[in-house]
């Protein structure tokens, strides 16, 4: 292959649910998180698998998304759309039975209007100060709102993956307060706030990172590998320069491996200096700066030539990646590029 291999485990995806169900009570539905593409592996594969998992429950950012998502999976599970319902989402909304997550006073107006029989959820906002109602807000459509039977309330935890943090707290407090006594079903957590424990959990969970191996959850069965091939190896004299504005210079005679993997193929510019891949067993440092569709990897001490290298997998997770570049794993995974051969294990066309 002239491009690199990403090799999705939907084995692994569907374990990774069925563990963070176990988590929370029988009672307590729990959904997936399957925006952005499935954080960039392939919504038409993880969906489905998700589903024959037991899931019932999707989550995504945009109607289109959710349109999208409805023609994978068919009529029977419930889809919501965290960006609501925004101008122009009516048709779509309608016909995908897609739920808007309502976070504005000017979105519900508009639901109630435009869809007044249609399902659709709503946003409370307790503190991240991104998406819904604020609590002066809340408590002058509250009556309204309800009055009009949302299928779920729910808010978002903006620290959950510290623990400690005491934000946790306050916006748990803050969103019993805002809807203790309501009949609609509740969700607060997604992957860091289940793990937060059970009294974050409510009537629902909605996990997304967790899923696809990454962190919070350390203990998550890794998703990805990455393998790129090997397109050319050639030797480079004591001084000489690798890759653009000759950022690494030669220590000595040195064996250099251009592989074919970029910027372009979510393989950030920032990850050089600093990171590893492997030539089988061996840790080979990249050398010089990831360009847009190759890097460039020092070879010098292997035995022979590889024919390709390993970026990501059990050991070396998307967020071991992305520390090098400073980010973290959703970037990496939401980042990697079309140009790869992806391949699934667990694939079936069937629902």
């Amino acid at each position: 292959m002239a491009t690199g291999t990403l090799l999705i485990d939907l084995e692994a995806i569907a374990a990774n649910w069925r563990a963070l169900d176990a988590m929370s009570s029988p009672d307590c539905e729990t959904g997936a998180c399957v925006k952005a593409d499935a954080y960039g592996l392939g919504v038409a594969k993880v969906a489905p698998r998700l589903f024959r998992a037991g899931c019932r429950a999707f989550f995504v950012a945009t109607a289109e998304e959710g349109m999208e998502l409805r023609r994978v999976l068919g009529p029977e599970p419930r889809i919501y759309a965290f960006y609501g319902h925004m101008a122009g989402d009516t048709a779509t909304l309608k016909r995908g039975d897609v739920v808007p997550m309502i976070c504005s006073v000017d979105q519900l107006a508009r639901h109630l209007e435009s869809l007044p029989r249609h399902p659709f959820g709503l946003q409370l906002d307790t503190g991240m100060n991104r998406l819904g109602l604020k609590p002066a807000e809340w408590a002058a459509v509250a009556e309204l709102a309800l009055r009009a039977d949302p299928v779920l309330v729910m808010s978002h935890l903006a620290s959950a993956d510290e623990p400690d943090s005491p934000q946790n707290l306050a916006q748990l407090a803050l969103f019993n307060d805002l809807t203790e006594g309501i009949d609609p079903p509740r969700s607060l957590a997604a992957t860091g706030g289940i793990l937060l424990g059970k009294d974050w959990h409510f009537d629902m969970v909605r996990p997304g990172i967790g899923l696809y191996g990454g962190l919070p959850w350390a203990e998550a069965d890794p998703v990805v590998s990455l393998d790129l091939p090997v397109i050319t190896c050639f030797d480079v004299e004591t001084g000489d320069k690798v890759g653009y504005n000759g950022t690494w210079t030669a220590p000595e005679t040195s064996r250099i491996a251009t592989v074919a993997g970029g910027y372009a193929d979510g393989l950030f510019r920032a990850l050089s200096p600093g990171m590893d891949v492997m030539a089988g067993p061996v840790p080979c440092p990249v050398v010089g700066r990831v360009s847009m569709d190759v890097m460039g990897v020092d070879i010098s001490h292997l035995d022979a030539d590889p024919e390709s290298v390993r970026v990501l997998d059990a050991h070396r997770t998307v967020d071991a990646v992305a520390a090098h570049a400073g980010t973290i794993g959703y970037e990496v995974l939401t980042s990697l590029g079309r140009r790869y051969d992806r391949r699934y294990r667990g694939d079936t066309d069937q629902v």
